[in-house]
């Protein structure tokens, strides 16, 4: 079978198992590109060229694993976040591309020149932090997390992008102080949510996506620790769910935090709280 058949042939598998026909496309190619190590141009020069026994037990593997709903960027064991390609592993997060806004929004707070003390709470694989030092890479840029799995990952891809960024084994805002930004994703599913959730979120660790029954479990510590680790005139940005951003705004508001917005996400949901200390 030539590189072009097997294209043609996982395409197909993928539009078996009900991917629609433009994503099975793309992701035929991805799968493809990852059984043979060729890609872009030089995979079209060798198209002709016949899949090795062990590249087709690759691209098999593969398929069968993305027909069973695993997520494709677990597969290739890389996903890209902001224009930069993370590893990934399982048990720790996959970068969302919804996750990219709350990084924009994160950057509208941030001096374009100049120093700023920044945490990302819950960092995973480190995608927040990451890019916002890859953005800005003046401001001292921090990264808490309780997961050693998910740290050493995070440290992985900072070498890897050359990237210089502190991480720190540590829940919540880690202790620090005079912080002019805090951002995150926190775990924020209501557990009623596990009944409805997609395929693809088996393969995640259940802590970095459920937050008891409200969603809020995490959330609602890091506000009130938020308030504390702040400098006057600082930003606390988060990413929640549109069933309880709404529920959070309103406590940051009692808490004292001022010009409190929630922002929606590409697709007009709510998503992202923003509030000033």
């Amino acid at each position: 079978m030539t590189r072009a058949q097997a294209l043609r042939y996982a395409r197909a598998r993928l539009e078996e198992a009900g991917f629609p026909s433009r994503q099975a496309e793309l992701e035929a190619r991805q799968l493809l590109e990852h059984a043979t190590g060729a890609q872009g141009a030089r995979f079209w020069r060798e198209a002709r060229a016949a899949l090795e026994p062990a590249q087709e037990r690759l691209l098999e593997e593969a398929l069968a694993r993305r027909a069973a709903g695993e997520p494709l960027q677990l597969i290739l064991g890389t996903a890209v976040f902001c224009g930069l390609e993370l590893e990934v592993r399982p048990g720790v997060l996959v970068p969302r591309p919804e996750t990219e806004r709350l990084v924009e929004l994160a950057l509208e707070r941030l001096p374009e020149s100049g120093p700023a003390r920044v945490l990302d709470v819950g960092t995973g694989s480190g995608a927040i932090a990451l890019a916002l030092k890859q953005a800005r890479p003046e401001p001292d840029v921090y990264a808490s997390e309780v997961s050693e799995a998910a740290l050493e990952l995070a440290r992985a891809n900072a070498r890897r992008l050359g990237l210089a960024v502190t991480f720190l084994h540590a829940p919540l805002t880690a202790g620090l102080r005079d912080l002019d930004l805090i951002v995150s994703n926190p775990p924020y599913l209501p557990e009623a949510y596990r009944e409805a959730a997609p395929p693809e979120l088996a393969w995640e660790a259940e802590t970095a996506l459920y937050a008891g029954a409200d969603g809020l479990a995490v959330a609602r510590p890091l506000l009130a620790e938020a308030a504390g680790a702040l400098a006057a005139g600082g930003w606390l940005l988060l990413e929640l769910d549109p069933t309880n951003v709404h529920v959070l705004a309103r406590e940051a508001e009692r808490a004292g935090f001022g010009e409190v917005a929630v922002l929606p996400d590409l697709a007009g949901r709510a998503r992202f709280l923003r509030a000033r200390r």
